[in-house]
């Protein structure tokens, strides 16, 4: 039972045969028809003109910024955001962009405190060009920012005329959970990520979304960043697929988070409230054990579990995983967190 992360699943028989059939040609030269079909798709899917494909989120997300930020501009993120945390410096090493942070706050995020951390050009400071959020928040436990507030984050944003981007790794399961159209969540953003390989169960790729012009200059980017791919339109198809028939089915992983959830509730370490999608993040602050010994005792038993922090693990659920493994997991973790 692997809940390390839904990045681990593998693709089904259907969505292998749909790889070993696809039509494909040389990418780099615009001729996939696959790659091409499925980048305009999500783009279709999300209200925006163009879409371009990449190997992964982490590249997705940092030809975005590149196009939003020029090299000595600002981001502003939260502190615990996967562009600054898990994409090992990429925007300073890359882009040349400064990054300042508001506190950790995953869903609870405050509009009126980004807009008085949005610094103008001149004064002598560096000016603030771009602002991220995520959704849903991976170090926050799989949180959903709500529409009204990511509206009212555009209405910041806009105002002082900064660029909005969205690392939507997840966004697919709060489009789910909410029930707020893609569309809608489009809207809002210059710049999308979306991810293939993190909840429906594509083997790789993301896909970085936006106007035809920003997805011009993006290419270059990405082949700059040697992300520059040929007869990709085998990988696209698993892209395809999971987008015809794996995001629905996402609510079952929600209602297997949930499940775990509760079933842990009773120790201290998850407040059931708080999971809102297929990630259950474990405070062991109080627990007789802490993360690294949680997870070497699950794993004798059977049960991968990533540890986050030292007294924070993670469960996430996803495809591969079904009520009897849920069940094993929530047997295994309760009887250690008896001890």
């Amino acid at each position: 039972m692997d809940l390390r992360s839904d990045t681990v699943t593998r693709p089904t028989a259907a969505m292998r045969a749909a790889m070993a059939a696809a039509e494909v040609g040389d990418d780099v030269y615009g001729e996939d028809p696959t790659v091409n079909a499925l980048e305009s798709e999500v783009a279709a899917m999300f209200g925006h003109e163009a879409a371009l494909f990449a190997p992964t989120g982490s590249m997705a997300n940092q030809i975005a910024l590149q196009t939003l930020v020029p090299p000595g501009g600002e981001l502003l993120c939260d502190a615990d955001a996967h562009v600054v945390t898990y994409e090992v410096g990429a925007a300073a090493a890359y882009g040349g962009i400064s990054s300042r942070t508001w506190p950790a706050a995953g869903g609870d995020l405050d509009p009126d405190l980004v807009a008085a951390m949005i610094r103008p050009a001149g004064y002598g400071a560096v000016p603030t060009r771009a602002v991220a959020v995520e959704q849903t928040h991976n170090r926050s436990g799989g949180q959903i920012i709500g529409l009204d507030t990511l509206r009212r984050l555009r209405a910041v944003t806009a105002a002082a005329g900064v660029s909005l981007h969205c690392d939507g790794a997840r966004i697919w399961h709060a489009h789910v959970a909410d029930g707020v159209p893609l569309a809608s969540y489009g809207a809002l953003f210059d710049t999308l990520s979306v991810c293939l390989s993190k909840g429906l169960g594509a083997p790789v790729g993301s896909l970085m979304v936006g106007d035809a012009e920003r997805i011009a200059a993006a290419r270059v980017l990405r082949k700059r960043m040697g992300g520059g791919m040929r007869q990709a339109g085998v990988l696209a198809a698993a892209g395809r697929y999971a987008l015809r028939h794996h995001i629905g089915r996402l609510a079952d992983d929600h209602v297997r988070a949930a499940r775990l959830a509760h079933a842990l509730a009773s120790y201290g370490v998850v407040d059931p409230a708080q999971v809102r999608s297929n990630i259950v993040a474990l405070d062991l602050t109080k627990a007789p054990v802490d993360a690294s010994a949680l997870v070497d005792a699950a794993a004798v038993e059977g049960v991968l579990l990533a540890a986050v922090g030292p007294d924070t693990a993670r469960l996430v659920t996803h495809l591969d995983l079904d009520d009897d493994a849920v069940d094993r997991a929530i047997e295994v973790l309760t009887a250690i967190l008896s001890r």
